[in-house]
């Protein structure tokens, strides 16, 4: 009887090894405790920068990564910020992708006929998806919007990276800037004011800067806080 009881404890843990290996071999799955993670990327020669991209995640962390000059006459540069969301995006962002099923297949229109507005490239990730998509323009209202509020933030985040070189470099720049910048913010052309914060925060904290400066600066904060009396503002 014995025997048989051997034999067959053999069989078992051999087909356990087989089991073992053949999943030893298989691509795993991503950590389903990570939380998921929405990337837009842009590179179009023709505009400033050439080449962006933005990474949301679940918690509302995101990453903006850039390669170019932040003025004309400066050198290219390699530039990165780390931001939160608002709470109101974030949602808005992965319902999106919800709606445009989290980019799988083709999401291009195909259609040549259109001016190339540089190549675009949507990534959805977390423990059940790995989708990428690339495009220049889609038919698909859903991604049509997360093209329109992911450029809204580059623009913002532009902003940013100019008012610092500026503030650093040029300080009598600053108020021609900070106009632009308060004419798109109240034409909703700008996404998530609140991301640079700390530079208009260092604007309106520096007596050096001219009055009518720091209270644009000022009242951008204002617009990005939700507190602005600006009529027609609408944040997105």
């Amino acid at each position: 009887m014995r025997a048989p009881r051997v034999l067959a404890t053999l069989i078992a843990a051999l087909a356990i090894a087989d089991i073992a290996f053949a999943f030893a071999g298989q691509p795993q799955n991503h950590d389903p405790a990570s939380p998921a993670t929405i990337k837009f990327s842009l590179n179009f020669p023709q505009s400033a920068p050439p080449d962006y991209s933005i990474t949301i995640d679940g918690t509302g962390h995101a990453q903006y990564e850039c390669t170019g000059p932040v003025v004309p006459d400066s050198d290219s540069e390699t530039y990165h910020s780390d931001f939160t969301v608002s709470a109101q995006t974030r949602e808005k962002v992965f319902e999106l992708a919800k709606q445009a099923h989290y980019f799988s297949g083709n999401i291009d229109s195909g259609n040549r006929r259109l001016a190339f507005t540089g190549a675009k490239v949507l990534i959805y990730e977390d423990g059940q998806h790995d989708n990428r998509a690339q495009y220049d323009y889609s038919n698909l209202a859903p991604v049509r919007e997360l093209t329109s509020l992911f450029q809204g933030m580059a623009a913002t985040l532009e902003y940013g990276r100019r008012l610092a070189y500026y503030h650093h470099y040029q300080k009598l720049a600053l108020d021609e800037e900070l106009k632009r910048m308060e004419e798109e913010a109240k034409n909703n052309e700008l996404n998530e004011l609140q991301s640079v914060a700390p530079i208009l925060q260092d604007i309106v904290n520096d007596n050096s800067v001219i009055n009518v400066t720091r209270a644009r600066a000022q009242e951008l904060m204002q617009i990005g806080n939700g507190t602005s009396v600006v009529a027609g503002h609408n944040m997105r």
